[in-house]
């Protein structure tokens, strides 16, 4: 079942980050679209939603781009109108949210829209400042990091602290794990996303170039996991702290499969697809990740005004994707799920997909890691309590 509908609001942005996966990457189809996606268009997604929505069951609207916040305070009052009427009677709750680079967050009344409609916002930010800048700029090349430390001021401030949903961090191999973790926690986010950086076996990402698809299951640590050892080091830092000082969903998500239980991202587990991307001009396409892999990989052919949201999960796309045989005999199959879908690509004839994650390796290394340290409190609690009976 489709939870989660991400609309390109604006398909354009006031920042020229490096990574950027949506103009940077192998798919230019961003080109050939709407800047902004008008009214009628949203009125169409807003009944499409209403339409397939079941009762009880919660949805997440996100609203993206590119920079959604670009359409300005009152395109935006009015979309977040058109979708909390279409949506307020089909039972269940309503998550409206917005992923912003935060620079526009300095706008009082953008965030007066925000705060009217109770729209959850998550932040981009990329660690210090010299770290941020060196990969979110301006198209003109200044850095971006004072101009969205200012709006997650504003956004912190206790008007609108409540909408405040957390960070957005793309991890980089150049900046240092703990220092980043820290500066990141200077605007007390109640939560963190760590991101690894789009890539896969074609295009790799930075440190795993000349990297191959492994024909046996990886061993934790067996090649070189740099990403592992960045996002490790993370972890001992934010699980060895004696509070909790924020929550890391990649992390939390490991120790709830680990501990049996499910978990809620794109990024580990064996969960069906249940995001789907509305673009600006309505046209219905998979996560954009994808759009990393080659030109149309998200394309499902399929738009808001001649298709229902149950033809796009009835789409053979939305499926479970099919995981590598490699994943099939390995331990971790169930925590890992073989990564996400677009870092599985490798360009040739027959499944292209069907390759585990490129990075294969580092995620056998972080998960070794994390239960390593879930099992050693697990014994220090089982000591601790059979001191207790053996006191009484």
């Amino acid at each position: 079942m489709l939870r989660q509908f991400l609309l390109k609001l604006h398909g354009r942005c006031n920042l020229s980050c490096s990574y950027c996966y949506v103009y940077e990457a192998a798919d230019q189809s961003w080109r050939a679209k709407p800047r902004r996606m008008e009214s009628a268009t949203v009125r169409q997604v807003a009944r499409r939603i209403a339409e397939y929505r079941r009762g009880g069951e919660g949805i997440s609207v996100i609203l993206h781009g590119g920079e959604p916040l670009l359409v300005g305070a009152r395109h935006l009052d009015e979309a977040l109108s058109v979708l909390r009427g279409a949506l307020s009677d089909g039972g269940g709750e309503v998550a409206l949210w917005v992923q912003t680079n935060g620079v526009l967050l300095r706008d009082a009344e953008l965030l007066r829209v925000l705060r009217r409609h109770g729209v959850r916002v998550g932040v981009s930010l990329d660690g210090t400042a010299q770290d941020h800048d060196r990969s979110r700029r301006f198209g003109d090349g200044r850095g971006s990091h004072r101009a969205v430390t200012e709006g997650l001021r504003m956004l912190g401030s206790e008007a609108n602290r409540h909408l405040f949903a957390g960070v957005l961090c793309t991890v980089d191999l150049a900046n240092d794990p703990v220092a980043t973790y820290e500066a990141l926690l200077e605007c007390a986010p109640p939560r963190m996303d760590l991101l690894l950086p789009h890539g896969n076996w074609s295009a790799p990402p930075p440190g795993l170039e000349g990297c191959v698809p492994p024909r046996i299951p990886p061993a934790p640590g067996g090649r070189g996991t740099p990403y592992a050892d960045w996002l490790c080091a993370v972890f001992d830092r934010w699980y060895g702290a004696p509070r909790r000082e924020t929550g890391i969903r990649l992390f939390e998500e490991i120790i709830m499969l680990l501990l049996g239980g499910r978990a809620g991202s794109e990024m580990v587990g064996t969960g069906a697809m249940d995001l789907v991307v509305v673009e600006t001009d309505g046209t219905i396409e998979l996560a954009d990740s994808l759009k990393v892999a080659y030109d149309g990989a998200a394309a499902t052919g399929l738009n808001v005004f001649e298709d229902s949201f149950a033809d796009v999960a009835g789409h053979p796309a939305f499926s479970t994707p099919p995981r590598a045989a490699v994943c099939g005999r390995c331990e971790l199959e169930r925590v890992c799920g073989g990564g996400l879908y677009a870092h599985r690509y490798r360009a040739g004839a027959g499944d292209v997909f069907g390759y585990p994650t490129v990075y294969c390796h580092d995620m056998a290394a972080l998960i070794a890691h994390i239960e390593a340290a879930l099992q050693q409190d697990a014994a220090a609690l089982r000591a601790r309590r059979a001191q207790e009976v053996g006191a009484r």
